[in-house]
């Protein structure tokens, strides 16, 4: 494989990591309401477990509340259940044929734990971003033992896949500065 193409597959791998990592840091509420704070929700519907958002329409009325409406009004209590084992901090209440989340206030001790839960995920990011460059420097060295690359062009290589990473593990700690101080603000 070219060292170029090595590169290229490396760069968009660490590219998803921090996207997941970001993903991640979506879920972390800061006393906003937000869709995705329960759009992963796992819920027992038609005898599998399926995420909430497949199952109903998530909605935010307001920066407060989740409203969340079944398509089938059957899976309202399923839903309601769902929620609350997910321990999201939300107590739902079913009217009629919705479910009502209010997103309460958070405390200074909820928020020092969201600030630590936003740490390990940015570490679990940025472990996957050097995962990926050891994996492309594995494959590097693979390629010069093959005596496909010479030993200049493996430095250059790996040389550039440590820039790589260092941009998007430089790209994470700025995310999760950001999370941090959104989290912290009241």
């Amino acid at each position: 494989m070219d060292p170029k193409k090595i590169l290229a597959d490396s760069r968009t791998a660490m590219s998803k990591a921090v996207e997941h990592t970001l993903h991640e840091f979506s879920t972390l509420h800061t006393g906003k309401a937000s869709p995705s704070m329960v759009e992963s929700v796992h819920v027992e519907a038609y005898g599998s477990t399926v995420r909430l958002k497949e199952v109903a329409a998530i909605t935010t009325p307001d920066a407060r509340t989740i409203t969340i409406q079944p398509w089938d009004k059957g899976l309202l209590r399923d839903v309601e259940k769902a929620i609350q084992t997910a321990k999201l901090g939300f107590n739902p209440t079913v009217q009629g044929d919705l479910i009502r989340c209010p997103v309460p206030e958070l405390s200074r001790e909820r928020r020092q734990d969201l600030v630590k839960v936003a740490h390990t995920q940015a570490e679990e990011g940025r472990v996957r971003v050097r995962t990926i460059r050891r994996e492309a420097n594995d494959a590097l060295k693979k390629e010069k033992a093959a005596g496909k690359v010479s030993e200049d062009d493996l430095k250059r290589a790996e040389k550039d896949v440590q820039t790589e990473h260092d941009k998007f593990i430089a790209d994470l700690n700025k995310h999760l500065a950001a999370k941090e101080a959104d989290l912290l603000k009241v």
